[in-house]
C-alpha cells in the first residue's frame, strides 16, 4: 500500500493495476448489493439481448476506483469526495481490466487532488473512464 503524502504527489504522476473479474465477484457484488438482474446473473438471457454472456456489473467496475484511491494514487491517507464516470464498454467475467490513475490537479489550500480515471479491458478498449477528487489526509 501506497501512502503519497500531500507535497510528494506531482501534477502528472500516473498509477494502476490490474485485476481479473471472476464470477466469485459477481456473486459477492450481488450478494452485497441485492441487484439480481438478470443481465448480469442468467447467460441465457444476456446472450438474447446481444451480449456475449452475463455483463459484469458496472458499479462493480467502477469499485476498483476505490482501490486506485485507497491502495496506489495516493493511498492509506486518501478520501475520495467525489467521482465522474462513464461507462463505455461491457465487461464480462474473465476480462482482465487495467485500472490507471494520472494526477490532473492539485489544490494546495484544501490539500486535494484530482485524477483522470481509465479502465481498459485485456484488448485495450476503454471500458470507464472518469475523474475523482480526492483530499490527501496528512
Amino acid at each position: 500500500m501506497n501512502s503519497y503524502s500531500y507535497d510528494e504527489i506531482e501534477v502528472g504522476q500516473k498509477e494502476g493495476f490490474s485485476v481479473t473479474v471472476t464470477e466469485e465477484a459477481l456473486t459477492g457484488f450481488k450478494a452485497i448489493t441485492g441487484d439480481v438482474n438478470p443481465l448480469h446473473n442468467d447467460e441465457d438471457f444476456a446472450v438474447k439481448k446481444g451480449y456475449k454472456g452475463k455483463v459484469g456489473y458496472g458499479m462493480l467496475t467502477a469499485s476498483y476506483l476505490s482501490t486506485l484511491a485507497g491502495v496506489y494514487l495516493p493511498g492509506e491517507k486518501s478520501l475520495i469526495q467525489g467521482v465522474e464516470l462513464k461507462f463505455s464498454q461491457p465487461v464480462y467475467v474473465g476480462d482482465t481490466l487495467d485500472i490507471q490513475g494520472e494526477v490532473t490537479e492539485k489544490n494546495d489550500t484544501f490539500k486535494v487532488i484530482k485524477i483522470k480515471v481509465a479502465v481498459k479491458n485485456q484488448d485495450n478498449k476503454k471500458v470507464l473512464k472518469g475523474s475523482m477528487q480526492i483530499g490527501v489526509m496528512e
